[in-house]
């Protein structure tokens, strides 16, 4: 039998060859587990190579993820843009056909064939950030360099930084207040209220979830590793300059006159639409005789 006595720290259990002690470091499975180990700690260690603090290791860290993500965030703001022009004509539809959930939906994606936008095209990107969003979220608790390092008030990055102790225990919060876990939270919401004044017209229903959510994570993330909620903090303070960036090169006026220009355009129906057409003109053919 053999026995390993040391640190938990990737780079050093892979140097023993044919054991895979590294897979003992939970960084998540798939996709997740190959962004850590492929671009999150090789970045991560060429940063720690200069001897600086982890608090500004994990900012520039975060910095250097959002100009990675910097097109997908773009493409993803400029689809919301795209929506956001298109909510009155789209609030026209719903008064007209709100009635009926079928034509409601084939006057959409109509509208959306003329107009040569895609609905989907403001998540689409957000789902491609995810890998490396819930990468993130696997490596800050499994790094052993965040041990006993202090930044700011936090005394060890590897778990919460409490800045008051209750002297007793709350359901689902817990019994002291992380407060980069505090910051996390209010800038989230504020991040969420800035992106609801882009979809709120298309995606009324989803508001009161979109806001909901941070407010879970505030008592999930307040007994969690504070590099990790450090981290998120960092990434909706830069979301909050992109947004502000993007607003100055994202002319909605111009993007109007774009779409006004696409549906005087010949519009070639897909195989998908022709079939909701036809779906609904069995539907209304059958409806009479049901009577």
């Amino acid at each position: 039998m053999r026995f390993y006595f040391g640190p938990n720290h990737y780079q050093t259990l892979k140097k023993f060859e044919n054991l895979s002690l590294e897979k003992l470091i939970p960084l998540g499975w798939g996709i997740f587990g190959w962004v850590n180990r492929f671009l999150v700690i090789p970045t991560f260690n060429f940063l720690n190579s200069f001897s600086l603090n982890y608090g500004i290791i994990i900012l520039i860290l975060t910095i250097m993820v959002r100009i990675i993500l910097l097109p997908l965030t773009y493409g993803s703001f400029k689809s919301q843009a795209k929506m956001k022009v298109l909510g009155p004509e789209m609030n026209e539809i719903k008064e007209k056909y709100g009635s009926d959930p079928m034509k409601l939906q084939q006057e959409n994606m109509a509208l959306y064939k003329r107009a040569g936008v895609n609905p989907f095209g403001g998540c689409i990107p957000g789902l491609l950030q995810m890998p490396i969003l819930i990468a993130m979220f696997r490596f800050f608790p499994a790094s052993i360099e965040l041990r006993q390092q202090s930044f700011l008030w936090a005394h060890d990055l590897s778990t919460y930084d409490s800045i008051f102790d209750f002297g007793f225990h709350i359901p689902w919060y817990g019994d002291h207040v992380s407060l980069f876990t505090l910051l996390m939270t209010v800038s989230t919401l504020i991040y969420t209220k800035m992106n609801m004044q882009m979809t709120a017209a298309t995606n009324p229903q989803m508001k009161w979830m979109m806001y909901l959510m941070p407010i879970l994570f505030l008592g999930f993330f307040n007994s969690y590793s504070a590099g990790l909620s450090y981290y998120y903090f960092l990434s909706n303070v830069f979301g909050f300059g992109q947004q502000f960036l993007f607003k100055a090169f994202v002319d909605e006026d111009k993007i109007h006159a774009q779409i006004q220009e696409n549906k005087k355009k010949p519009v070639k129906k897909s195989s998908f639409q022709a079939r909701l057409e036809q779906m609904a003109k069995e539907k209304a053919a059958q409806s009479p005789k049901k009577r």
